[in-house]
């Protein structure tokens, strides 16, 4: 795949439950090779303990401080760090700096396994919880985006595997075996790639005022 001669956005890389940045470091080193500026941040706690909604105000806290206000960007997430993020586009303000958003795994429409949890953030994220109802309300916001969900079908930690799919932006299947192997897997990693090289969406728009929000 060339991509050495497209503009590149930095991109901010947004990890799942019980991970941290590091989880990223294949993934990061490849983009950065291919030219990218990579940044990741650590969501506290990293467990479920903390509502989705705080730990999105935590990458927008960071976006604050390390992206500059007039510099669009790219963000990736993966699994829960994918609901983070789209709770950051879509409620947040998001939507007025990225421009492509990539999930990876992500349980949008909820996973049965958070139901072992009573943790906020692991109750958000079951199927049908009034946090992702609200989220999948208005998820046509995405459309302004270049939007694209990467999803396995033999995920055993989002279940069913098909509520990685969106019924916005690209979608692709990638036959891994296992969950965390997505962030690792040639195949997922080239993919997202890619899809951070694609044109942007010219008309997207770019300024988005967030509107009401149900956090459980």
């Amino acid at each position: 795949m060339e991509t050495r001669n497209l503009q590149r956005n930095p991109i901010l890389l947004v990890h799942g439950i019980t991970d941290t940045e590091a989880v990223f470091d294949q993934m990061a080193a490849y983009l950065r090779q291919m030219g990218w500026t990579v940044y990741t941040l650590n969501l506290v706690p990293n467990n479920g303990e903390a509502p989705l909604n705080v730990l999105a105000q935590q990458v927008a806290d960071y976006v604050a401080v390390n992206i500059t206000p007039e510099q669009p960007f790219d963000l990736v997430g993966f699994s829960m760090g994918g609901i983070v993020s789209r709770y950051y586009v879509q409620r947040l303000g998001g939507i007025s700096r990225v421009q492509r958003f990539v999930t990876i795994s992500s349980p949008h429409y909820g996973t049965v396994i958070a139901y072992a949890s009573q943790r906020p953030g692991c109750v958000q994220m079951r199927p049908n919880s009034l946090f992702l109802q609200d989220l999948n309300h208005d998820v046509q916001m995405l459309e302004e985006l270049n939007f694209t969900s990467i999803w396995t079908p033999y995920d055993l930690m989002i279940v069913p595997t098909h509520s990685s799919k969106m019924p916005v932006g690209k979608e692709l299947s990638i036959p891994v075996a296992l969950h965390s192997w997505m962030l690792r897997d040639v195949r997922s990693i080239e993919a997202v790639a890619a899809a951070l090289a694609e044109p942007i969406n010219c008309d997207r728009r770019f300024e988005y005022i967030p509107n009401s929000s149900i956090h459980n």
